[in-house]
């Protein structure tokens, strides 16, 4: 069959010819069901019966992949979908460098590899549980549309990693993929397995920060994957990155459009100084400072997903050619790294510095600088939308020692700024730096629903261009009465 066409004749949509491997075929097909009734419970709620203007793959090109209709969200089209196989590729790095990469599973790293795609999984349905309730205050219909559209990719990357468990780990992959259905976002029973995954999305502007900073980790997590000498494991991850270019986008441009309409009212208002938080909020806004706590908030529960900064397993990984680096391939190195160094943050002697650590461990703090540098380039695309309005504020990314609960800066207290201080001054003015319950019951009184075409909630923007090219007064969801 052509891979870069998409069967759809049988119920589990895919391009890895599934009818003609009956066990992995049956097997999908048996973890079909739980997966609908995950999808009933966990999914968003009071919309299942929406005709919902969605994207589905229909190839895999990346020149014309998708099309849109409207679809029932039980009804979309989950399904297996692998980027086309690279001929004579290689393992890009580590001590494998240079030979064939794998179509089947080396036995050495087995559990390795297994544990890789398992954490990956969980992140998927993780997320749509995490804002199964933020449909009945979407701000349009243009964003109610754009959540669901994430949610039913996000439970299409859980078929993705459950169809590698399933065709190569036998029962263990199967096993692994019904507890992926098992967990739940802040259970306190059987969490998700990732702390960011278990905190809560209460409100918009958390969900497009998630979606800017977490999705930006899932990115930075999938490209890394998507170097894996396991080659099954690489075109799915590949695949995979199509999809999530437009979570980072909806992220972006929510936060983008919630900036600009606050600046707008400020402008209108006559007010000059963004730290008249009061008389900011009277306007129906979300006040610039608060943005920015909601901002740190999000981007050091992001930081924590890399890891400890120094670690054995990034480099048992990556010796093994089984996850790279962002970017491996363009990398111009011996892609072994036995003799590299690589700069880190530490504390020592009370005081941060930046020492030099044997490159092959401080793997995750290398993808943490990558993906600072990619989160900054968004944000100071949030500052030009600032400053074109002529108010005087800068939002900006804090250091990467404040509000840590993973590595290296794990047991100290820093400002934004990255200065240490004691735990008597973090209790005191925490609330300056990080959304306190005034914050967000402010921000909950803004969610009020919008469902008329066209129309948009007074503390948001309206979008530049519309999905498809859709006209702004387009009906992208017709709710189910």
């Amino acid at each position: 069959m052509n891979i870069m066409n998409v069967d759809y004749s049988t119920r589990i949509p895919n391009n890895v010819n599934l009818t003609g491997d009956r066990q992995v075929l049956k097997a999908l097909e048996g973890w079909h069901p739980g997966y609908m009734d995950w999808w009933s419970d966990m999914g968003p709620e009071g919309f299942q019966q929406s005709l919902v203007y969605l994207r589905t793959a229909y190839s895999v090109d990346p020149r014309g992949w998708a099309k849109f209709d409207y679809v029932k969200m039980p009804d979309y089209r989950w399904g297996i979908l692998l980027a086309p196989q690279e001929e004579n590729r290689v393992i890009p790095f580590g001590e494998r460098y240079g030979e064939p990469a794998w179509q089947e599973v080396p036995g050495e790293h087995r559990a390795m590899l297994r544990r890789l795609i398992v954490i990956q999984g969980d992140t998927e349905p993780a997320s749509v549980e995490q804002q199964r309730h933020l449909g009945k205050t979407a701000p349009s219909l243009y964003d109610l549309r754009n959540l669901f559209q994430v949610n039913v990719e996000e439970g299409r990357h859980l078929w993705a990693m459950v169809y590698l468990l399933q065709k190569y780990f036998g029962r263990d992959g199967r096993e692994e993929a019904d507890q992926l259905l098992r967990r739940r976002s802040g259970s306190t029973e059987a969490p998700r397995m990732l702390g960011a995954f278990n905190e809560a999305t209460p409100d918009w502007l958390s969900f497009f920060m998630f979606t800017f900073f977490t999705d930006r980790d899932g990115k930075m997590q999938l490209e890394s994957l998507a170097q894996s000498g396991f080659d099954p494991l690489s075109r799915t991850c590949r695949f995979m990155l199509t999809e999530e270019a437009h979570h980072m986008f909806v992220g972006e441009t929510g936060v983008g459009r919630t900036i600009q309409r606050t600046c707008e009212a400020m402008k209108a208002a006559g007010i000059e100084d963004p730290n008249e938080i009061a008389r900011v909020r009277a306007l129906g806004v979300v006040d610039l400072p608060t943005i920015q706590k909601k901002l740190n908030l999000h981007y050091t529960l992001s930081l924590d997903l890399f890891g400890s900064e120094v670690s054995t397993n990034a480099a048992n990984a990556f010796n093994a050619g089984i996850k790279g680096r962002f970017g491996e391939t363009k990398i111009a190195d011996d892609h072994l790294l036995t003799s590299a160094t690589y700069p880190v943050l530490k504390m020592v002697d009370g005081i941060i510095r930046r020492v030099d650590e044997p490159a092959l461990t401080a793997l995750n703090m290398r993808l943490r600088d990558d993906y600072t540098t990619d989160c900054a380039k968004g944000v100071e695309r949030w500052n030009k939308v600032i400053e074109k309005t002529g108010v005087a504020f800068k939002l900006a990314l804090p250091h990467v020692a404040f509000h840590r609960q993973i590595g290296e800066f794990k047991y100290i207290k820093a400002t934004p700024d990255g200065d240490l201080i004691d735990d008597a001054t973090w209790a005191r003015r925490r609330d300056e730096w990080l959304p306190s319950k005034a914050d967000g019951d402010f921000i909950a009184a803004l969610m009020q629903p919008v469902s008329e075409p066209g129309q948009f909630a007074g503390w948001i923007a309206a979008p530049k261009v519309g999905i498809d090219n859709k006209p702004g007064d387009f009906e992208y969801v017709r709710i189910a009465a």
